[in-house]
């Protein structure tokens, strides 16, 4: 049987280990200074989103507290596999097996028992079927969408993102919250008007 301190020791590793995501830099910008957003400033922003659009949800009750715990631990595997561009197909292809390997290495960290819960956490979130998880991926789809809106399309312009794409990538919002996605789409067509997002190009 471990000891408490033993179990304390691991848990601070998992949290020292915790703090590289800051590290991890994304494609989307901050609105304000313009420097590129980090992953563990995208969890924050992300957990605040779902505490806040809860009510969102298209499943009522939601256990808030289990998104959250998604939410804090998902991006976690950056640290060890990066973060991926969403429009990135190269990338995109090994995406989860790299995470993967990241989830297991850094969530062993932890006690047995929580290594069990968090991975578990991680593997619901990426199954996308429960309702809990269904809400985090939208906020998560979303939360990047809302970014590029604040900054000209930072992310879209740079990458030569068009709005096609952005549909294609982000649809399943609306099995989370079709509230979200309604306001997702305004924010599209808003975009492409001001030149910020190009239209879908004619075949």
């Amino acid at each position: 049987m471990e000891s408490p301190a033993s179990r304390l020791e691991q848990q601070m590793r998992f949290i020292i280990e915790a703090d590289k995501l800051k590290e991890v830099f994304r494609q989307t910008v901050l609105t304000q200074s313009r420097r590129d957003e980090n992953s563990a400033e995208h969890s924050w922003h992300f957990a605040l989103m779902i505490i806040t659009l809860a009510e969102h949800s298209n499943h009522q009750p939601l256990d808030v507290l289990r998104v959250l715990k998604m939410v804090l631990i998902h991006d976690l595997v950056e640290i060890d596999a990066g973060d991926t561009f969403a429009y990135d197909t190269k990338n995109m292809a090994d995406q989860h097996a790299r995470e993967s390997i990241a989830a297991d290495r850094i969530f062993g960290l932890l006690p047995v028992d929580q290594t069990k819960e968090y991975r578990a956490l991680w593997d619901e979130f990426e199954a996308m079927n429960t309702p809990e998880s269904k809400f985090a991926a939208a906020c998560d789809r979303f939360h990047p969408m809302l970014l590029n809106m604040l900054t000209e399309g930072h992310a879209w312009r740079k990458h030569g993102i068009t709005k096609d794409r952005v549909l294609a990538r982000n649809q399943h919002v609306a099995d989370g919250s079709t509230g979200l996605w309604d306001y997702a789409l305004h924010m599209i067509d808003d975009a492409v008007s001001q030149g910020h997002l190009p239209d879908t190009p004619k075949p």
